[in-house]
């Protein structure tokens, strides 16, 4: 009996440390990482480690209002970029008489604003000798991105203009890439920002919405940056640039990126003529539709008795007015108060970072808000 008891006693100490170990067991699968998804898991904007950055574009035709909000807002941006690089009929480097004629103006302000970088944009516009225009032209990309020579003579001729002008980085704006290019283009990314290093400068390359990233693998190092709008505008009938839905699909699609990942959100908005202020109207009219800054639609909402609405969905404000001749109008736009709320929307994903296209009349709210650093940094 005595023996029986010691081998029931061993049994059930047994049974009870089999209990512990298949318990033990089992809470490790519940909290072990999974797999490679686990190992990346999102760092919030403005976590310990990764320190938030607001960027904003002042554009080359438009510097002199640029400039005045610049004045407003400096103490809240860590870099600019002038939107001022294009190309002419010999797919060289063009710079405008607007850049000439801004570009010491702005050069004077950078180096009153301590700390704040400055970046030159290059966008894959044509500008002919007879003032005519090709904007975002595929045509162009392929020929800067076709060959190993043709890359590298185009590396050069970027880095020779960053020297000249004293850039801190080059942007890279190439839209409306053909899907034959990406993996040209990939190649020149890695090779700009490889040369661009050895001259202690920095590399940021704006993303289309449009961009295949389920179907590339883009290289680290250089800053990505997603264009969160346009959900809305000349292609369609009146509604916002963004709106919340919009921004968070932009963001997930962002972690198929290297870090860091920025969202570059638009002020200002659009006018749509002889419409309606309906989402409704989803295809777009044929009729005018033109982009506005913040000050025009500010402006614009005085012939309205009724104060404009905020859209729940977007944080856009929107409003009807008649013009001279009484055709309606709708307009959508952002002010500060949306800027600041499409940033917390980009702040649930794994971003780090915001740009604001573009600075040049944005009221003063919006400067006010942007210089405070847009709700993404510390006080």
């Amino acid at each position: 009996m005595g023996g029986g008891g010691r081998e029931r006693r061993t049994f059930v100490a047994g049974r009870r440390l089999a209990v512990l170990a298949i318990l033990a067991i089992a809470a490790w699968l519940l909290l072990r990482p999974e797999g490679k998804e686990a190992s990346q898991e999102k760092v919030p904007l403005g976590a310990p480690d990764i320190q938030p950055e607001l960027s904003a574009w002042l554009a080359d035709w438009h510097w002199e209002a640029g400039l005045e909000d610049l004045d407003r807002s400096a103490d809240g941006l860590d870099s600019l970029q002038v939107f001022a690089a294009y190309f002419d009929e010999s797919d060289r480097l063009k710079f405008t008489e607007d850049f000439a004629e801004g570009f010491p103006n702005i050069r004077k302000r950078m180096d009153q604003a301590a700390g704040v970088r400055l970046d030159l944009t290059l966008v894959n516009d044509i500008i002919r000798e007879d003032g005519s225009e090709s904007q975002k032209d595929p045509e162009l990309t392929s020929r800067l991105l076709a060959t190993e020579e043709s890359r590298t003579r185009h590396i050069e001729e970027i880095a020779a203009a960053v020297e000249q002008y004293g850039f801190d980085g080059v942007e890279l704006d190439y839209e409306k890439v053909k899907a034959g290019d990406w993996d040209k283009l990939i190649s020149l990314i890695e090779e700009l920002q490889k040369r661009l290093s050895e001259l202690g400068k920095t590399l940021r390359v704006v993303l289309e919405p449009r961009a295949p990233l389920e179907k590339i693998q883009l290289p680290e190092g250089p800053t990505y940056v997603m264009m969160a709008y346009n959900l809305y505008g000349s292609h369609s009938g009146p509604g916002p640039k963004a709106d919340d839905t919009f921004i968070a699909k932009l963001a997930d699609r962002m972690e198929r990126v290297p870090r860091p990942r920025h969202i570059a959100l638009s002020a200002g908005g659009f006018d749509w003529t002889g419409v309606g202020d309906s989402r409704t109207e989803s295809e777009s009219t044929g009729k005018p539709v033109k982009g506005i800054t913040e000050r025009t639609a500010a402006d614009l909402a005085k012939r309205n008795p009724s104060k404009p609405v905020r859209d729940p969905d977007s944080g856009v404000l929107h409003f009807e007015y008649a013009d001279d001749e009484g055709v309606p109008h709708a307009v959508w736009y952002a002010d500060g108060e949306t800027l600041e709320h499409w940033a917390a929307e980009a702040r649930e994903g794994d971003i780090q970072g915001i740009a604001i296209w573009r600075l040049g009349e944005l009221g003063e709210d919006s400067t006010s808000r942007i210089a405070s650093g847009l709700g993404i940094k510390e006080e």
